[in-house]
């Protein structure tokens, strides 16, 4: 029986790449998006919720497939009120994974970052722990957790900062042996193509997948 997947944060980095491997797989019948603007992409497979996330309550009967799939992410930059920020990063996810396991949905994949922990100081690190604590306590029959470092991929939107650490990043890469390969940066599509290959699988449980990991799953 084929899959049915919902995706959240397809227009975004990561997303944008993971969009089309699900589209083009055999083992998928539907892909769901939810979406503030309709995508140019014209697919029998694709079906496009437009909504501005404010009530989410009124897509819960539509919140219905086998896979989940969460690239939902934002910077302080763009968002800096703290209340929307925790919204994007927990409150979305977190409603959508809590109504798609009451609809049967038997798998979650998660974006998260490397270093999340509840109990960071960080409020970054400590609000992508909490989504992965809050997600792991539904009860999904598997749970995948994707850690990556440092993004590379063109985005659409234009940050400076990142641009600037890219050829940091480069050079560190080289050096970053060992246990320290976890840091090495990693390409949006690598993420993408490991969240695909895992949601194919037969695999129990939560795995917590690091960049060096994810490298190896793409």
């Amino acid at each position: 029986m084929k899959e049915t997947a919902i995706l959240l944060g397809a227009s975004g980095l990561i997303g944008s790449h993971l969009l089309p491997l699900l589209l083009n797989s055999p083992a998928y019948a539907e892909v769901t998006v939810y979406v503030r603007k309709a995508l140019p992409i014209n697919n029998s497979k694709l079906k496009q919720i437009i909504t501005d996330f404010e009530d989410l309550d009124v897509l819960n009967d539509g919140i219905n497939a086998s896979i989940v799939f969460s690239c939902l992410g934002s910077t302080k930059k763009k968002t800096p009120d703290i209340k929307k920020y925790r919204r994007i990063d927990y409150g979305i996810p977190l409603h959508f994974a809590q109504q798609a396991k009451k609809n049967g949905a038997r798998q979650f994949h998660l974006v998260s970052s490397l270093g999340a922990d509840a109990k960071s100081g960080n409020y970054y690190s400590k609000i992508k722990g909490e989504i992965e604590d809050a997600v792991n306590s539904i009860g999904y029959e598997t749970v995948h957790i994707y850690q990556p470092s440092f993004l590379k991929g063109e985005r659409n939107e234009n940050r400076p900062l990142e641009k600037l650490m890219l050829p940091i990043m480069s050079l560190l890469d080289v050096v970053l042996i060992g246990p320290l390969k976890k840091y090495k940066s990693i390409e949006a599509t690598e993420v993408a193509s490991a969240m695909y290959n895992q949601s194919i699988t037969n695999q129990r449980g939560t795995l917590v997948h690091q960049s060096d990991q994810i490298k190896s799953l793409a």
